[in-house]
């Protein structure tokens, strides 16, 4: 089967699916993340910025403005490193999207997250993360998803 066969049928079965795009900014062994805000769901837990893709956009023009709205960067743009579906206690499934950003414009500035940093890569672990992210946090361990820098 083709990957355009396969893209059409996970978007004919995945319709109502909400995606979800995570940035990966990485420099110097370090990965940037952001610490949620207290008031918001999963309270002071860390995540990669990014958010909803909202309807009409695609993954890469979601995760263009979403880092543009949290960041102050523009131009973002990478390629996609995984893509795998997540359910939190109570909720519907999601899709999460995680992207290598390679190429983007401004310097990264915290805009809307309680703390902001550059994280060495291999410590991420012991940051406490959103759940939907640990799957990838465990998968960086590893060249699973073609991380080998």
């Amino acid at each position: 089967m083709s990957n355009n066969c396969l893209r059409r049928l996970t978007l004919c079965c995945n319709v109502e699916m909400v995606q979800v795009v995570a940035g990966v900014l990485q420099s110097d062994g370090k990965i940037l993340v952001g610490q949620r805000l207290a008031r918001q769901s999963h309270p002071l837990k860390w995540e990669f910025p990014g958010g909803k893709v909202e309807p009409g956009e695609t993954p890469e023009q979601a995760l263009a403005r979403e880092l543009e709205e949290e960041l102050g960067i523009t131009g973002a743009s990478g390629e996609e490193m995984v893509r795998y579906h997540f359910t939190y206690p109570g909720k519907d499934p999601i899709e999460l999207i995680f992207f290598r950003v390679r190429e983007f414009s401004g310097e990264a500035q915290n805009l809307i997250f309680h703390d902001l940093r550059w994280h060495p890569k291999y410590r991420l672990a012991e940051l406490d993360f959103v759940e939907g992210d640990r799957e990838f946090i465990h998968g960086i361990y590893t060249s699973a998803y073609g991380n080998h820098d």
